[in-house]
């Protein structure tokens, strides 16, 4: 896992500065920060609008008497692509605007539900006292 985000903490800077460098060579450099400056702005305001939005259903949810973890999640992911909108570059902007639109939002919350899910269904079959399709431990016995 930490070698994952050690790659990903310097690709994704390099790849996002060559990419500005390249955007600065052909259109120029003063559009190029308008650019990361209007992507700030813009994402700031998407982020704070589609958050009241998630805040509106989860307060419904509430009041309906069930647990708002969709709305949660989403609200996390609309969290992160807020951060994201406002680190400069293309690739991060890309990321950030896919995670304010809802029917991406919902695929991706969707893909971390069945993950964590998974991960909690392998978790607690490993757990002590747990017989229900534990794993069996009788290759690790060795004949002399």
């Amino acid at each position: 896992m930490f070698a994952r985000l050690l790659i990903l903490f310097i690709t994704v800077p390099l790849i996002e500065l060559y990419l500005l460098v390249s955007m600065g060579r052909i259109v120029g450099p003063i559009p190029t920060i308008g650019l990361v400056i209007l992507t700030g702005f813009w994402g700031a305001h998407l982020a704070r609008s589609q958050g009241h939005s998630i805040l509106a259903r989860m307060q419904k949810e509430i009041q309906a008497g069930r647990a708002p973890a969709g709305e949660l999640i989403e609200g996390v992911l609309v969290l992160i692509g807020g951060i994201v909108l406002l680190t400069p570059g293309l690739l991060t902007d890309l990321a950030g605007f896919a995670l304010m639109m809802p029917g991406i939002r919902r695929y991706v919350r969707n893909r971390l539900r069945e993950r964590f899910a998974a991960k909690a269904k392998m978790h607690f079959r490993t757990q002590p006292g747990s017989t229900e399709n534990r794993p069996t431990h009788d290759d690790d016995v060795i004949d002399v």
